[in-house]
């Protein structure tokens, strides 16, 4: 590989409007600023995140290229062309670290086939915070990204992962549209055994997190709390 590529950074960010110091190490921070070139899923909470970042140069200046929600071969490699001419360019998510549950997992594999080295910076992943938070098995895990929006099909996916988790001993994890939050939280307490395990965790790391675990018969024996729309991970373990 050549020493003259620059390097694709997976550059983290902050959950919600919590602050970047409490969630991503000075070293990554820091990365972060001296860079001007960044391939970003959405370009308006990118140039927020790097303004609470304090980034030094103005954000007109920085070249900041939306990643295509279906992007070509093509696409992915006109985005990674400055890293060929010597640039090193950070990725950034909506929210947390890129490339998982995200779509810039497929810049990244374009990295890799044109031996771009891609460096990978340590910041928040509400998936992983949520599983550590949850008391659920942390050894065998698998994320489902969004489970069916009508009824009875999302009543069918959440037995259908209930009765995997069982046999598996494998905790599930997935997460909703944020307004469908509780309509997603009453239908796992419906759906679901009274023994199986269930754990919110609502807004990790912002003014807002609260993150419970009990099993579906303690959920159904108390109100159930209200979601509202905040970014909210949900945990089964059968």
């Amino acid at each position: 590989m050549s020493d003259a590529r620059g390097k694709l950074y997976l550059v983290p960010a902050s959950l919600g409007d919590s602050p970047w110091t409490a969630t991503v190490p000075a070293d990554a921070a820091a990365i972060a600023r001296r860079l001007t070139h960044f391939v970003v899923e959405n370009a308006k909470t990118a140039r927020a995140d790097l303004k609470r970042l304090e980034h030094p140069t103005p954000l007109r200046e920085l070249d900041i290229r939306p990643l295509p929600d279906a992007p070509t071969p093509t696409a992915l490699r006109d985005l990674l062309a400055p890293a060929m001419r010597g640039s090193d360019i950070g990725l950034m998510s909506e929210a947390g670290v890129p490339a998982v549950a995200d779509p810039g997992a497929l810049l990244v594999e374009a990295a890799h086939t044109m031996d771009i080295a891609v460096v990978p910076l340590v910041g928040p992943s509400s998936l992983l915070l949520a599983l550590m938070a949850s008391g659920l098995n942390g050894q065998q895990f698998a994320f489902h990204g969004y489970l069916p929006v009508h009824d009875a099909e999302r009543t069918g996916a959440i037995r259908a992962l209930e009765a995997e988790s069982a046999q598996k001993t494998q905790t599930q994890l997935f997460i909703e549209t944020p307004y469908r939050n509780q309509r997603m939280l009453e239908a796992l307490v419906a759906s679901c055994r009274p023994s199986t395990r269930l754990c919110v965790a609502r807004g990790v790391t912002t003014a807002d997190e609260w993150i419970q675990t009990r099993s579906v018969a303690q959920w159904k024996a108390r109100p159930l709390p209200e979601l509202g729309k905040i970014p909210t991970v949900f945990l089964l373990l059968g």
